[in-house]
């Protein structure tokens, strides 16, 4: 029996949670909307008469076709050229979700995406569904086919997990954004020793070019290291500038509700810097260059009035 108007306006209107709860399973926004669409297909051929809630149904439906898509991209990842990051997603993008609480702000910030590559499908599942959508245990339990207490403990370990990568301390937006513009001077000064100062002594810096833009394959240890890195990447040469296709414009934007540095070439982004900032300083530099995560941004970026560029290159 095809969808009524109901049928369809019941969906609509769950989209936007499914777009969110797809992007921190699986940290890119192409292949949430594909499971996106699934989901919606599922919903087509079923029998929508004897759903009798259907917004848990289409999560159940979604959740477990990430699950698969986790499993199959974690062979994927495998043959990855160089250091998988997740696709970072711009201020302002409804895919980011709710971010009422401090517990849905962390779930979708870059660091806790990028964490969350340490955990199985299934802990993967049940920490977003239970720390950035507030789920009961009963629910999950019932969306994975597991017992409530199984789905506690899954949580715990979990959360655990999270916790123990995460950086010490957070800081406001305000010195965020003060730490952002002292960091890209130091990084056009040609000198690595401002750098450093803002560095904590264990940060790491890591890049995803996918193949396509040339990123180092293992991250770069300890402030000096991302430091002398760092100051050669701003220099902007002619190899650098062929592959991205122009000179950049660089502004200081947020991405993940995290302090991110934004390159633009023609208005196409080029590059999102993801800062992680703690009360001792950067902690970690987080680059995406891999074009084929960017065309979100690229669309979003365009659609907004960003002001003046921090440098000119």
């Amino acid at each position: 029996m095809p969808l009524t108007v109901d049928d369809v306006d019941r969906f609509v209107a769950s989209r936007p949670r499914l777009e969110a709860i797809a992007y921190r399973l699986l940290g890119s926004a192409a292949e949430a909307e594909d499971v996106v669409q699934e989901t919606f297909l599922r919903w087509q051929a079923a029998d929508v008469e004897r759903v009798e809630v259907p917004e848990a149904w289409l999560t159940k439906v979604l959740t477990n076709l990430c699950l698969n898509q986790l499993t199959s991209a974690r062979a994927r990842r495998e043959t990855y050229v160089g250091e998988w990051l997740p696709e970072p997603l711009l201020a302002g993008d409804p895919m980011l979700g709710p971010a009422d609480t401090a517990e849905q702000r962390e779930s979708v910030s870059y660091a806790v995406l990028t964490l969350m590559e340490r955990l199985s499908p299934n802990e993967r599942a049940v920490y977003v569904l239970r720390e950035a959508f507030d789920c009961p245990h009963r629910e999950i339990a019932e969306i994975l086919d597991i017992s409530e207490a199984a789905s506690q403990q899954i949580f715990h370990r979990a959360k655990k997990h999270v916790a123990d990568g995460k950086a010490r301390t957070e800081i406001d937006e305000a010195a965020a954004r003060r730490i952002v513009e002292e960091f890209l001077a130091a990084a056009t000064s040609g000198r690595t020793e401002p750098l450093v100062r803002l560095l904590t002594a264990d940060a790491t810096s890591v890049g995803d070019g996918g193949g396509k833009i040339p990123a180092r394959t293992k991250p770069f240890e300890g402030a000096v290291a991302v430091a002398t890195f760092l100051r050669g990447m701003f220099r902007f040469g002619q190899a650098t500038t062929t592959w991205i296709g122009g000179r950049p414009e660089v502004y200081a934007t947020t991405a993940n509700g995290g302090a991110a540095l934004v390159a633009v070439v023609d208005g196409r982004v080029v590059g999102i810097m993801c800062l992680e900032i703690t009360a001792d300083g950067i902690t970690a530099v987080r680059n995406q260059i891999n074009p084929d995560k960017l065309e979100r941004a690229t669309a979003l970026w365009a659609a907004g009035d960003h002001g003046e560029p921090l440098i000119r290159v």
